[in-house]
């Protein structure tokens, strides 16, 4: 039976030099980053790993390297999601041979299936792959949602193991909650309603916010999940202006420029994502000023850039 992870899952961004090209050398240190500061899993080449602009290649390649320099010492998620069924399987059997412990698969976006269809799309995947996947809802993104009633349906099956929910609906995820069988997975998958997602039951977070604050996000999750409510929401508050300045454009143009600010990447992204706008700079670099103050993550990168300068 799959584990069901707990704590901070990084949406892993995909670090790009100033043309483009992946950057190995920066996606290494960032790992180690990650494993030095208590984050449960990488999450691979989804929507913040820019998997829309990526080739299959790339992303087989990038799923790979990830899993290889991890060392076991955490899981890694593959994104496998696609609007074709056909291409979903294929991007699954990838992840699955690349050694990912699952994958994360977001509701086919643009053709707007029905609720039968998207039971069967998963179904499928599931029984031609027989690998575990997390299913992943995002109506803003795909312009369909998936019911609960279509949830609890596909939760039957072992192989698939979660849910990232990124409707930010709390009174739907409590309702959800109580249908859903223990070995289930359920992760938020908005930074700003982590912690109530989380008191009301869920096991964590598939986490843009954990590229630029990856210690802080998995104490956060570590105090939901320990019932340390208090605690858990001062820390909260205190992380509320960096979920902020990670909705102020297209994710993931802003957490893309606030690594390059820190000196963790290069601000390569690929069209049609462009770089955060000289507009909306201020603001972010200011939230970011304010965060170095007592986030240790932040403040110990800015000093390095500074040194560095």
């Amino acid at each position: 039976m799959h584990d069901v992870l707990k704590g901070s899952l990084v949406a892993l961004v995909t670090p790009m030099s100033s043309t483009g090209q992946i950057d190995y050398d920066a996606l290494t240190e960032i790992i180690e980053q990650h494993a030095q500061a208590g984050t449960a899993a990488l999450v691979v080449a989804g929507t913040t790993g820019e998997s829309a602009t990526i080739s299959a290649q790339e992303q087989a390649r990038l799923i790979q390297y990830v899993v290889e320099r991890c060392h076991g010492r955490m899981p890694v998620v593959a994104g496998m999601g696609a609007n074709s069924t056909h291409e979903a399987v294929e991007l699954a059997l990838t992840a699955r041979d690349a050694g990912a412990v699952s994958g994360l698969s977001v509701v086919p976006y643009y053709v707007r299936p029905n609720q039968d269809g998207m039971r069967r799309h998963f179904e499928t995947v599931a029984l031609e792959t027989d690998f575990p996947q997390i299913l992943y809802n995002i109506p803003a993104r795909v312009g369909a949602d998936m019911h609960d009633t279509t949830v609890v349906a596909l939760a039957q099956d072992p192989r698939i193991v979660g849910i990232k929910d990124a409707t930010s609906d709390m009174a739907r995820a409590a309702r959800l909650f109580e249908q859903l069988p223990s070995r289930f997975g359920c992760y938020s998958g908005d930074d700003a309603t982590t912690l109530a997602y989380m008191m009301l039951g869920g096991h964590g977070t598939i986490s843009v916010a954990a590229n630029v604050a990856p210690r802080a996000m998995a104490q956060l999750c570590a105090l939901a999940l320990n019932g340390q409510a208090k605690s858990a929401r001062q820390l909260n508050a205190k992380l509320l202006p960096l979920y902020e300045a990670l909705s102020i454009d297209t994710n993931p143009i802003p957490v893309k420029h606030m690594m390059a600010q820190l000196g963790w990447t290069s601000d390569g992204i690929r069209l049609p994502l462009v770089p955060l706008a000289e507009d909306k700079r201020a603001r972010v670099d200011a939230i970011l000023a304010q965060l170095a103050k007592w986030c240790n993550d932040v403040a110990e990168a800015a000093a390095r850039t500074k040194s560095d300068a």
